[in-house]
């Protein structure tokens, strides 16, 4: 026997959960596009995965943590990519902005499949306090890393130390989405400069802000 042709190495336990969480989470959202939240059921996204509804259950406790953790995945992706941007000392300014409205057109024009399922699921949510509270604790999460970002960030220009970033988290974030979902609806009212323009006002007048006070 050819010593290329060794058997492949057969997966860890922890692997094959990876992969059994891979191909769940795959499923759900093929089944949640088509579908809806409300008409996509762990049976169907099971059955599209290859997999029981036991091993769907002993990954998943419900249909909304598949679906929370696929919204989690995408605006993690995002999330990652805008810090990257905003550290990176080897552009200038005119670039970084120029990226930032590049990654926001991104997510307008070709995630076009997660705004209804978005909408839907927000109004799921709402009447159902312990939803609300896993949305609470994601975006926090969210906000916390951008945090993390921009205090370095504000660190490398020498800016004041009492810059409220968790406020100023929030507000980058609630931009992003409400800009997102507006040039959903009408494309030639958020031209591609507009976030990172938007961000350079933002973080301009709260530094001014704060160092009068100070």
């Amino acid at each position: 026997m050819d010593s290329n042709d060794s058997p492949p190495r057969r997966l860890t336990r922890a692997e094959t959960k990876a992969r059994t969480r891979t191909l769940l989470l795959d499923a759900a959202a093929q089944e949640f596009a088509r579908k809806g939240f409300a008409g996509a059921s762990v049976d169907d996204i099971a059955e599209r995965a290859g997999f029981s509804v036991g091993a769907l259950y002993s990954n998943f406790a419900k249909k909304e943590d598949l679906f929370l953790e696929l919204l989690a995945g995408r605006s993690g992706h995002q999330l990652a990519e805008a810090a990257q941007i905003v550290a990176d000392q080897d552009s200038s300014v005119q670039e970084r902005r120029q990226a930032l409205g590049r990654l926001l057109v991104a997510a307008a024009d070709k995630d076009v499949d997660l705004a209804p399922l978005q909408a839907e699921f927000w109004l799921y949510a709402v009447r159902r306090p312990e939803i609300q509270e896993q949305l609470s604790s994601q975006f926090r999460t969210t906000r916390d890393t951008l945090a993390e970002s921009l205090a370095a960030w504000a660190r490398d220009r020498g800016r004041p130390g009492d810059l409220p970033l968790d406020a100023l988290s929030t507000v980058v974030l609630a931009l992003f989405q409400g800009l997102v979902q507006l040039r959903r609806t009408d494309p030639a009212l958020v031209p591609e400069s507009l976030y990172g323009t938007a961000l350079g006002w933002l973080l301009t007048g709260i530094t001014a802000l704060t160092e009068e006070s100070s």
